[in-house]
């Protein structure tokens, strides 16, 4: 006996709709990595290319793609099949990004436990140079009787980076020496895993109710932050780091492309995460009004969490890790957790809504999720080894890297403000929210999204360095191709999607051409589409009906 298909569903109600997309856009990205954008890229004088991004490319991105999920009710490559079939391969780019996303992220997640567990010891292991992964080169800088000129600074390491490195990561001499599993990690990711789990296993029936705690915590926890942070010795000190402008540095090519990826990233663009979430809306929501507020909510939280990060943290983090100033506020690293279950989210469905008849059933949900889980597990395995934290990076740096969604986007926009067209989006926008977006969105994804998209993704080539691991160790070569192959094959889909198309479907090239770049018919007709299609054959009857009385 056949089991019937389930229906997709909707958010319980708007505020899931805000909590859930605010998880997925609103995380370390702001709290930490912001504050120390502007600190390293000219204090307030950052705020300026931050800002040109926000209105050429995040808001603009952020409404469409939302706009793109509401409209079609679809996930993130099915909705590309409706609007623009030539374009599918956006789709499939943005999801393998997520999978590769997934198969690494939640790493961190499991590290945040580890440091999680030991901080509820008596005496932190990290505050100490007593414990038996401590070297001679040890320092605990937060004693208060420590005098060190700077040369002792240089030759020392400080009790926290060794449980990072020796405690943590038991880090080996590179990614040619894997050795063995730290299974007290590997403990920690099975624990994460079991909560990712069941915390969207029902789609957004639990993912709706789940947002309602991981969404809003880190706000309490970003409140602690200000508050403590503000009221640090030094505090002013480190606001004027955080602020005070050094316009030179808007000359440099560097500035400019940290705030682009900064954008890409904290937004969520390129990904079809924010079409995924838009999808489950009704079609008569205000997702123009909602996008606003997201991207002010957005953008306000990476504002204030710089007054949060006291001095210390910043400095610490100028040194390219985070792990001195995360073992004091190791709460925040659970600003994590929402963003990667809401990922996985994401992918979920863009999958299912591929095969509706075979995965949309009673229970195939929960059984492809437990597939998908386990191959995300065993995939991670390598990066809960000594040489681990090697792999980790290569993903990072390369297989979900700010090209690649920039590439994408660039895509996005040309297919949206070009091929379906900016003024039928404005169209759809408009009988959805029954308010007509402002005349500049329509001039973003037709043209300043795309320029400054494709001006920032050839900056990133040409400024391109080869990735190293604490600037000491250098990769073989084959980690680098492995690193490439990974960034490529997301970026390559599109291209390779479009020229299958064009191969596989029939007729002439112009035939085929339009029809790859036709949207589905049976698409809700905006109302004023409908108006125009009622008057042009209202016309041509008139005109039928005259010819008829003239004969």
């Amino acid at each position: 006996m056949n089991r019937q298909t389930e229906e997709r569903g909707y958010w319980g109600s708007k505020t899931e709709f805000i909590l859930a997309v605010a998880g997925i856009v609103i995380g370390l990205g702001n709290v930490w990595r912001f504050p120390y954008l502007c600190y390293k890229n000219g204090g307030g004088a950052f705020l300026i290319p931050y800002l040109v991004f926000v209105v050429t490319c995040g808001v603009p991105l952020f409404l469409l793609e939302t706009a793109m999920g509401q409209y079609t009710q679809e996930g993130g490559i099915t909705c590309w099949r409706r609007l623009c079939p030539l374009a599918e391969g956006i789709g499939y780019g943005g999801q393998l990004i997520i999978l590769y996303s997934c198969m690494y992220y939640i790493i961190i997640l499991a590290w945040a436990l580890f440091y999680l567990i030991f901080s509820f010891s008596s005496q932190l292991p990290w505050a100490s140079c007593d414990n038996t992964w401590n070297t001679d080169d040890c320092v605990n800088l937060a004693a208060n009787n420590l005098t060190l000129n700077q040369t002792m600074l240089i030759n020392s390491t400080s009790s926290v980076t060794e449980f990072w490195r020796n405690r943590v990561l038991s880090l080996s001499g590179g990614i040619e020496e894997m050795g063995k599993i730290n299974w007290e990690i590997l403990l920690c990711l099975i624990a994460m895993w079991i909560i990712c789990y069941f915390c969207i296993w029902k789609g957004v029936k639990s993912t709706g109710k789940v947002v309602y705690f991981t969404a809003t915590f880190p706000y309490v926890m970003l409140l602690v932050l200000l508050i403590r942070g503000l009221t640090l010795p030094g505090a002013l000190q480190g606001i004027v780091f955080y602020l005070y402008p050094e316009p030179a540095r808007l000359f440099d090519p560097q500035v400019w492309m940290e705030a682009g990826a900064q954008i890409f990233f904290s937004y969520a663009l390129g990904t079809a995460s924010l079409t995924v979430l838009g999808s489950y809306n009704k079609y008569n929501n205000n997702c123009y009004r909602d996008s606003l507020w997201l991207c002010l909510l957005n953008s306000g939280t990476s504002v204030v969490a710089g007054f949060a990060v006291s001095r210390t943290s910043i400095h610490s983090l100028s040194t390219g890790s985070c792990y001195d100033a995360l073992s004091t506020t190791v709460g925040c690293l659970f600003l994590h957790y929402d963003y990667f279950f809401v990922a996985m989210e994401v992918f979920m469905t863009s999958v299912m809504d591929l095969y509706p008849m075979v995965l949309r059933k009673a229970g195939r949900r929960e059984i492809f999720l437990l597939l998908f889980c386990l191959f995300c597990f065993f995939s991670q395995l390598v990066m809960v080894t000594e040489g681990g934290m090697y792999v980790f990076q290569l993903f990072d740096y390369y297989a979900c890297s700010g090209a690649c969604l920039l590439f994408l986007c660039v895509f996005e926009s040309l297919a949206m403000g070009w091929v379906f067209g900016a003024e039928r989006m404005f169209d759809v926008i408009e009988d959805m929210t029954n308010s007509r977006p402002n005349y500049i969105f329509m001039l973003c994804w037709k043209y300043l999204t795309p320029l400054v998209s494709v001006v920032s993704f050839v900056c990133s080539l040409v400024k391109y360095k080869p990735l190293t691991f604490n600037r000491w160790y250098v990769y073989p070569d084959w980690a680098y191709a492995l690193g490439w192959l990974m960034a490529l094959s997301s970026i390559l889909l599109v291209p390779a999607w479009a020229l299958g198309q064009l191969i596989v479907v029939k007729g002439s090239l112009k035939q085929r051409w339009l029809h790859l770049c036709s949207p589905d018919k049976n698409l809700p007709v905006p109302c004023k589409q409908r108006t125009q299609i009622q008057e042009n054959t209202l016309i041509t009857e008139m005109e039928v009906f005259v010819k008829c009385c003239k004969n």
